[in-house]
């Protein structure tokens, strides 16, 4: 598989493309604050104390990539602010932090156990990410999955 992967460019790699947009740690992070419910520039700031240039910049971006959108709020007698929300494409990134939690929760857990718990909001049971084939077989690793080059492969100079 590396001799024929050799053959082919990485130039045209979706890995690559997304991390462009959320592979910096304040962006993960927003993200997992969003995927659990905040909306509020001032909230973000508060739960991750993250410089509000930063904050705003990494907003800016996942509204410029489609991963969430501004919506118009106002308090009474204050002014005009914007919500965040996550759009459909945004919300799509949602196994891709599963995955990490529990990552992080199984190698870097502490001692105490995780700090927080995702659950089915139906049924209460323990949420688990498992990566399977379409033709139903799961739980698989690393080891059972092969990279082939795809439509959109391109060959090395």
């Amino acid at each position: 598989m590396l001799d024929e992967r050799l053959d082919y460019t990485a130039e045209n790699c979706s890995i690559a493309r997304t991390l462009e947009i959320v592979g910096e740690r304040w962006t993960l992070l927003l993200l997992r604050e969003a995927f659990y419910g905040m909306r509020r520039f001032d909230d973000f700031i508060r739960a991750l104390g993250c410089p509000r240039t930063v904050l705003s910049a990494r907003l800016g971006k996942l509204v410029e990539a489609g991963l969430m959108r501004r919506e118009e709020y106002r308090e009474p007698g204050m002014r005009t602010r914007s919500e965040y929300r996550l759009t459909r494409q945004g919300v799509e990134l949602f196994p891709i932090l599963v995955a990490l939690l529990q990552w992080g929760d199984h190698w870097m857990g502490d001692p105490q156990g995780p700090a927080v718990e995702l659950t089915h909001r139906g049924c209460g049971a323990p949420l688990t990410l498992t990566l399977g084939c379409e033709a139903g077989h799961a739980p698989l690793s690393a080891l059972d999955v092969q990279a082939r080059p795809g439509p959109g492969a391109r060959r090395a100079a």
